[in-house]
């Protein structure tokens, strides 16, 4: 967050990690631009919830619907989750107010939400559970708490794919910051906010599920958990209730995701990064970015279309997360670099060591210069510490997808364990071969 919240201060632009991208490389001249053009059109970032929307909206309406085997291009689910995708890019595209406002209401649904999930689980954990329910007992030792675990570095790698994801939406906001009011104390404060309050609802909403459910059945329950929860504390008649109301928020995480992503692409088609740029770029017919919006649905279409039906949700997760974790870490050591580059030079080789002190700093830095008239803060260890920690997480998101799994923790059903990790590597490479092929053509 701390990264996010310096690049979003310096750069208070729409286009999130392409300011910063482009600031760390401005030359080749657009290179950087093409390879995070093809990075930000070609994921399907809004694909992953889409099916969740789906499934938890199926439970609540016909879940004997969900018990059918075929897995043909148009079972239910992936039609639910192309409308889903549908409504969104039309009610931002259409009616940016409308789309606002409504992405508001759901996200404070959410809260609502997760409240009464930790309040299922605070009823699990004194032992009242619906009839015929038999008490999970997750918490009677130490042992039992991590029986059937297993451990290693792709382990914890793919444990933690899944973990950023309940967070991965801290940055939207810096996709949009030139339509925010007063963007850098907004990002200063909201965001930390953000983060803390994540935090506590995840791991609370976890701790729900394991007091009112053994861990067979989570892991049965694939992504419908919250389901699980609500049917074996209250029983099975509010089962679809809650599947209502989640799905309410992950729909809330779709629309929030596609008006980011559609500004982002707008961003992209203004600066020429993208073939046909004056139409991505365009605002018609409602002044929204209804073009931008509606590549973004179409990628996600195909995603959702055209992916094993067991591996959908995991691909996408993965193959958002892996390309990301590369530019986060990019954007962080980038970020301490061009933190010590805001020192004066002479400051750099012969006063640095006197000014950074892990104590107290015996001295205060020198006023930054105006090196390409952004404000990069000096280094200090409040910088330092949070960044290089994230940038060094990051380098092991990307590094360790790479290296076979141990048996029975493979990513995917039918899809090879490095897929994703081929997937980002593959849009990057795309990306630096548009920009090779613009350049001999000499539109670049």
């Amino acid at each position: 967050m701390r990264t996010y919240i310096i690049w979003g201060t310096a750069l208070p632009f729409n286009g999130g990690e392409k300011n910063y991208l482009e600031y760390l490389f401005p030359r080749p001249r657009r290179l950087i631009t093409s390879v995070y053009a093809a990075n930000a059109v070609l994921l399907a970032y809004a694909a992953g919830n889409s099916l969740v929307f789906a499934e938890y909206t199926i439970e609540a309406v016909a879940p004997d619907l969900l018990t059918d085997p075929s897995h043909s291009v148009l079972s239910p689910v992936r039609l639910v989750a192309f409308s889903c995708l549908t409504f969104a890019m039309l009610l931002h595209g259409l009616h940016v107010e409308g789309g606002l406002r409504l992405q508001n209401i759901l996200g404070m649904s959410k809260i609502i939400i997760l409240l009464v999930v930790v309040g299922s689980g605070m009823i699990a954990a004194t032992g009242r559970l619906a009839d015929g329910v038999v008490q999970p007992n997750n918490f009677e030792s130490w042992n039992k708490i991590w029986e059937g675990s297993r451990s290693g570095a792709t382990v914890i790698c793919a444990c933690l794919y899944n973990v950023i994801w309940s967070y991965v939406g801290f940055s939207n906001a810096n996709y949009a910051l030139a339509e925010m009011d007063r963007p850098a104390r907004t990002l200063r404060i909201a965001g930390p906010i953000a983060i803390v309050v994540v935090t506590i609802f995840y791991l609370a909403a976890n701790l729900a599920y394991l007091f009112a459910a053994t861990k067979e059945e989570i892991t049965g329950s694939g992504r419908l958990v919250a389901s699980l929860l609500f049917k074996n504390v209250w029983g099975p008649n509010t089962e679809r209730v809650l599947s209502a109301f989640v799905a309410l928020s992950a729909l809330g995480n779709v629309l929030s995701v596609s008006f980011s992503q559609g500004r982002v692409n707008q961003a992209l088609g203004r600066e020429g990064a993208l073939p046909f740029s004056k139409v991505w770029a365009s605002e018609w017919p409602r002044e929204g970015p209804l073009a931008g919006l509606s590549l973004h649905w179409a990628i996600c279409a195909i995603v959702v279309f055209g992916l094993p039906a067991g591996d959908a949700y995991n691909f996408v997760l993965n193959v958002v997360s892996y390309p990301l974790a590369v530019i986060n870490a990019t954007i962080s050591f980038g970020l301490i670099y061009s933190s010590i580059r805001s020192l004066p030079r002479e400051f750099r080789v012969g006063g640095f060591s006197r000014w950074f002190d892990f104590s107290l700093g015996v001295s205060a830095p020198p006023t930054p210069t105006s090196r390409d008239h952004i404000d990069i803060p000096p280094p200090s260890p409040s910088l330092l510490i949070p960044v290089l920690t994230f940038g060094t997480a990051n380098v092991f998101l990307f590094l360790f997808p790479l290296v076979k799994p141990p048996p029975g923790t493979e990513p995917y059903e039918t899809l090879p364990y490095w897929t994703h990790a081929a997937g980002g590597w593959l849009v990057f490479l795309l990306g630096a071969s548009a920009w090779y092929l613009s350049r001999a053509r000499g539109r670049i």
